[in-house]
């Protein structure tokens, strides 16, 4: 939950607001400033996601004998999603962005729209939108069927709680 809560307020606040400041102020090579920003608190961000989703995958294993196995699984396949999505935007689309931006040599608002390697870098920052996208919604999905799971046990406790048969 905190993760998530984390990335929609970095996606819908954070990144939006160092970009319009910068342009705003009219500083020079804003969108690399803001880029290098934005690009700092995401490498936080899916680092934390990857962090929490195995830890959180690990602990899916821990007391599932009287769990229902159909939940356990669906729990472990989102979590798994936002593992692997935090992993290859960081490790896949980061990297390659990093390098494309070596490779260009120069602040980016230098290079002209339709260069090939301003291209290709602006179709990865499309992969890494889309890509965090995905880690958050298997991360709210994973939120819910997990809160759900603990309804159920609350409730097998409470009920065993009443069971007077057992005096």
């Amino acid at each position: 939950g905190l993760w998530l809560g984390a990335a929609i307020f970095f996606s819908a606040t954070v990144a939006p607001a160092v970009f319009g400041v910068l342009r705003a102020r009219e500083v020079p090579a804003s969108n690399e400033i803001a880029g290098s920003i934005v690009n700092q608190v995401l490498g936080l961000l899916n680092y934390s996601g990857l962090a929490i989703g195995l830890i959180l995958l690990l602990t899916s294993f821990v007391g599932t004998k009287t769990a229902n196995r159909f939940g356990v699984w669906t729990e472990r396949f989102f979590l798994l999603i936002l593992t692997i999505s935090c992993a290859v935007g960081q490790f896949v689309i980061g990297a390659w962005m990093a390098l494309i931006r070596l490779q260009i040599g120069k602040p980016i608002d230098e290079v002209a729209v339709d260069d090939l390697l301003r291209v290709q870098f602006n179709q990865l920052h499309q992969y890494s939108v889309w890509i965090l996208i995905a880690a958050m919604i298997a991360a709210l999905l994973a939120f819910f069927v997990i809160s759900r799971k603990s309804d159920t046990n609350v409730m097998v406790e409470k009920k065993d709680e009443f069971d007077f048969g057992k005096i």
